[in-house]
């Protein structure tokens, strides 16, 4: 599915969150607190797009994504890109000194798995920041963004996307997907500590961080 909207995905995400998603992307990494001498995962890159702003920290990114036509079409991006099952992830115990994920997670069929796969990778001490579509706070604008979602959604992916088709299940999933509380918890199930989250445009996004507990 993912291959199939990879040519105009970025442009279709910029146009259906108007313009939001590069908001998204800098708080990511204002959140991340990375810096120059860090090591860095974007699981679930898609095009690269988050890496190339993860990048800009002077952190060293790599791109992982498990569309290799998605890592293709951002191939003009200058970051290291490698092909990756979330849940059996091709790295070294404690490699990186952070990890993300922004809008993958909802892909994974086993979240909790590729959870603990991240912190696998993860350094003792080093940090998780996932950045998830999320349930709004405002009950009223929740209503509206509920009607948004499954209809004017698709109807704007259909003038822009590859695949319009896939942007229904888009919108599915993201009405499927557990609140800011439960997404936290399944996060400490996995292993994380210090849990924490903070709501962008008004709980549409989520932004939830974690810290790798030290080695007992």
């Amino acid at each position: 599915m993912f291959d199939a909207v990879a040519r105009r995905y970025d442009l279709t995400n910029t146009v259906m969150s108007l313009g939001q998603d590069r908001f998204w992307r800098r708080q990511t990494r204002a959140a991340l607190g990375i810096g120059p001498g860090d090591t860095v995962l974007d699981l679930a890159a898609g095009t690269g797009v988050s890496t190339v702003e993860l990048a800009a920290s002077g952190a060293w990114c790599v791109a992982a994504d498990f569309s290799v036509g998605m890592l293709a079409a951002g191939k003009g991006r200058a970051v290291p890109k490698v092909g990756a099952d979330a849940t059996a992830l091709p790295f070294a115990d404690g490699v990186f000194d952070a990890v993300t994920i922004s809008f993958g997670l909802r892909n994974v069929v086993d979240h909790v798995a590729g959870l603990r796969e991240m912190a696998r990778v993860t350094r003792p001490g080093g940090r998780l920041v996932v950045c998830e579509f999320s349930t709004p706070t405002n009950r009223a604008f929740a209503t509206v963004y509920k009607e948004y979602l499954m209809k004017a959604l698709p109807a704007m992916a259909s003038a822009v996307s590859s695949n319009p088709d896939a942007y229904v299940y888009l919108a599915e999933s993201i009405r499927a997907w557990p609140d800011q509380a439960a997404l936290a918890g399944r996060i400490a199930e996995a292993g994380w500590g210090s849990v924490r989250w903070r709501n962008l445009t008004g709980g549409i996004v989520a932004l939830h961080a974690a810290v790798k507990p030290p080695v007992d």
